[in-house]
């Protein structure tokens, strides 16, 4: 069996030493522990584990701002007590892997999620991080509601939609940079999206549904 080797990421020591004690029962590795977001960025980066298991709640760096730049360079699996929907939404969109709350799973289950997870064979949720996902979807706007967008707002996401800067965009509509990015900003409140890709992905997809 291919070794998989962990990295725990989490300001409570007693978390962390029942994690250890647990994970190398089920024959995992552990390769190392932070105690913040910023120690789970250098450790990842010398000790290039496999897994990184993070808990959002944490001094410095929490761990929806360490996720993305961690999930680039590792398969991470949220590990926490949240079990706040903004937060799961949060943390899939910034690039973890899953999310997995405390006391919604045992050893065995955690064990088999973590080895799934770094094959890639799936998404490790605990259930109410699935029916936080679940209601995403359910809630997520139409393609009339997304057009309830501002005149404004529609030229701006037009052009953005074509691939222009926000600069670009100021100058095409001879606005300044910065209410063009207020108007992205509002934008990304609407639709419910925190990147320009899955603002342009949520456009095109009510486009076609008004077609």
């Amino acid at each position: 069996m291919t070794e998989i080797r962990i990295l725990i990421a989490d300001d409570n020591p007693i978390v962390r030493t029942g994690l250890v004690t647990l994970l190398e029962a089920e024959d995992l590795t552990v390769a190392g522990e932070a105690r913040n977001g910023r120690e789970a960025l250098d450790l990842t980066r010398r000790l290039r584990p496999d897994v990184v298991l993070l808990d959002i709640r944490m001094p410095l760096l929490d761990g929806l701002a360490a996720v993305e730049t961690l999930s680039a360079q590792a398969t991470v699996i949220m590990l926490t007590n949240s079990d706040s929907p903004a937060n799961v939404r949060s943390s899939i969109r910034r690039g973890a892997a899953g999310y997995l709350v405390h006391g919604q799973f045992d050893a065995g289950q955690l064990a088999n999620e973590i080895r799934s997870a770094a094959n890639g064979s799936s998404t490790p949720m605990s259930g109410t991080a699935v029916r936080a996902l679940m209601d995403t979807t359910r809630s997520a706007p139409t393609g009339v509601d997304l057009l309830r967008l501002t005149r404004r707002e529609r030229e701006v996401m037009e052009l953005m939609a074509r691939g222009l800067t926000n600069g670009a965009i100021a100058k095409e509509l001879t606005l300044s940079e910065k209410t063009v990015k207020n108007h992205v900003n509002h934008m990304y409140a609407k639709l419910g999206v925190t990147k320009r890709p899955e603002a342009i992905a949520r456009w095109n997809e009510a486009l076609q549904e008004q077609e």
